[in-house]
């Protein structure tokens, strides 16, 4: 018997199948386009107003691009490759935001040369740099918010302060640059509503500074966040949403808002599947290192994230230290994760809710494969 045999959400009969068909040789992805289509119908349903365009940097697979375009659901990029993937799929590059606040200049050439019109910005010298390669682009400017609350704080690298936000309004005035919307991000795996109502109101205050400058600010876009359940209640999106539908009150109609959902559209979509490749006592406490660990698609899992993994064994659970399977001694995802203690060479550990920043942060290090991805 499974320590636990199924998610709400996803059958991990799905898993067994897959396995008991193909084999198994390296770690993978399992995920299931039937969820991801129903999040993005979700996240719409719960935000009439805003149009969702995905972060194409949580899963960047063709096959949930695809998805995802089929739904109705939009894009934005953080790179050249993200965006020559889009445009291969035949997106129009005028629907794609450039949502990275710092870009080299040769990949804002690129962009601009295929089409791309909408470029986010968080300083004078961004500002410059963009209008200097396209006089005019759609500029947004990320503002500070507070990301109290949040799995990942993302304030700190980027977001101007209210001092920095006048000085950056001054110089697009300067350079008669188009400054045509506001941005901020909540911080990652956000699980304070409040912080929405924050950056909102925040973006109001902004707004009537840039119209006060002479500016026609036309674009709210809300940032990513929306969490998903990894292993302790988050707010669901239908209560993210009415805050953001009763705050979207104060911009008139005419205003665009847009949302850059990743984790909410794909996480809860996947399982990652890893099988253990040793076991041992250290210091008094047990051990396992899996097949896949910080550099093979797990990186999460060392930031404290607490993702749920899954087992087919049902001994006492203990609290057990789980590692990767390179020579790097960093390499070590969790401590103390309760797992069956009768977990041996070869079982499998299944990590829910995995489907974002796994294959998607992979890399190649000492050798070992990037997890393949498996969709049904």
């Amino acid at each position: 018997m499974l320590t636990k045999t199924r998610s709400p959400q996803f059958d991990i009969e799905n898993i067994h199948n897959h396995i008991a068909k193909e084999g198994y040789q390296d770690p993978f992805l399992l995920l299931d386009t039937e969820i991801l289509r129903h999040n993005a119908n979700r996240f719409m349903a719960a935000m009439p107003r805003v149009q969702p365009h995905y972060a194409v940097k949580s899963n960047p697979d063709q096959r949930v691009l695809s998805c995802m375009k089929e739904e109705g659901v939009r894009f934005e990029v953080a790179s050249k490759a993200e965006l020559d993937a889009l445009l291969a799929m035949q997106v129009p590059a005028a629907e794609i935001f450039y949502s990275n606040p710092v870009k080299s200049r040769r990949y804002i050439e690129h962009a601009a040369s295929k089409g791309v019109e909408w470029y986010v910005i968080d300083s004078p010298e961004e500002l410059t740099k963009v209008v200097e390669v396209k006089p005019d682009a759609k500029l947004y400017l990320r503002i500070y918010t507070t990301n109290e609350g949040s799995g990942y704080a993302l304030s700190s690298k980027f977001g101007a302060h209210p001092e920095e936000i006048v000085t950056i309004i001054e110089h697009a005035k300067k350079c008669n640059a188009n400054l045509a919307g506001l941005t901020f991000h909540v911080g990652s795996q956000c699980a304070n509503v409040n912080n929405w109502r924050v950056g909102i109101r925040t973006a109001r205050e902004v707004f009537d500074q840039m119209i006060a400058a002479g500016f026609k600010p036309e674009l709210l876009n809300l940032g990513g966040g929306y969490p998903v359940e990894l292993g302790s209640v988050v707010p669901s999106i239908e209560e993210i949403g009415a805050v953001v539908n009763k705050e979207l009150e104060a911009f008139p109609e005419d205003v665009r808002v847009i949302a850059e959902p990743g984790r909410f559209m794909v996480a809860d979509a996947g399982y990652f599947v890893a099988q253990v490749v040793g076991k041992t006592t250290r210091c008094g406490k047990p051990w396992l290192y899996i097949d896949a660990g910080f550099y093979g698609g797990l990186i999460e899992l060392k930031d404290g994230l607490g993702y749920q993994m899954l087992t087919d064994k049902s001994g006492e659970l203990v609290g057990t230290t789980v590692a990767g399977p390179t020579c790097d001694s960093i390499d070590v995802c969790v401590e103390n994760q309760p797992l069956p203690s009768d977990l041996a060479e070869n079982d499998f550990l299944y990590i829910k809710n995995a489907g974002a920043y796994s294959n998607a942060c992979a890399s190649e290090f000492n050798g070992f494969p990037i997890p393949g991805l498996v969709v049904i």
